[in-house]
């Protein structure tokens, strides 16, 4: 059975999401944050100390943008991602991986100095530079999201808005909601009402009940 490795509303919420829409069978195991640092045994998992982590029998991934395409590809028969025919396929992967490497990485620098390591003026600058930055980079999700579609690749939902929906999740835990452009933020309201993202947020509620571990707080 899939293993997901899981610290609640995490980047991994990413593969958790994606496992709900695909409808599969999967072991949740949840992590306090940051695991690295609150339950270092975890490490002989996942020698980085991150999550995700993903083990599907010998295969072990940590990298939550593929494990979307994996889940799709491997075990949902394609579901929720485009066929390489598709017009739409580029598009596809890229918004796939700029959901994590464009939009989430400034992210995390902005939460680790305002949150997690607040320190003297320096840090703060930096933080509000990485803040800067994720905003700024919203200027493509914006201007797609302009024609009225009601997804990113149009009227088909896809794992392209998992992966850049984390991101609008992230930012509102960060406390940003009055900074986000109006298109972005209509777009993940949306995206909050499908069934897939409420039994996600419930599994994760469910499994830190049973298994002891609380929720994040910044």
């Amino acid at each position: 059975m899939l293993k997901l490795w899981h610290c609640a509303d995490a980047r991994s919420f990413r593969v958790l999401w994606a496992l709900e829409e695909l409808q599969l069978e999967y072991e949740l195991i949840m992590l306090p944050f940051p695991p690295r640092f609150e339950q270092r045994e975890y490490l002989e998992e996942n020698p980085l100390g991150t999550i995700p982590l993903l083990v599907d029998g010998d295969v072990r991934m940590t990298e939550s943008a593929a494990m979307l395409h994996y889940l799709s590809t491997r075990h949902g028969a394609g579901r929720l991602s485009p066929a390489v025919t598709d017009p739409d396929y580029g598009a596809y992967l890229n918004w796939l991986h700029h959901g994590e490497s464009t939009l989430t990485f400034p992210q995390t620098i902005y939460l680790r100095y305002t949150y997690l390591e607040p320190g003297d003026g320096g840090q703060a600058k930096v933080a509000e530079d990485y803040k800067r930055w994720f905003l700024a980079r919203l200027r493509l999700l914006e201007a797609t999201l302009d024609d009225g579609r009601l997804y990113i690749l149009g009227e088909t939902f896809s794992l392209a808005d998992v992966s850049v929906g984390y991101a609008i999740q992230f930012a509102l835990s960060l406390r940003m909601q009055e900074d986000l452009p109006p298109n972005s933020l209509a777009w993940y309201r949306r995206l909050e009402e499908r069934s897939g993202f409420q039994a996600a947020k419930q599994k994760q509620h469910e499994a830190g009940m049973a298994q002891n571990v609380p929720h994040n707080t910044y």
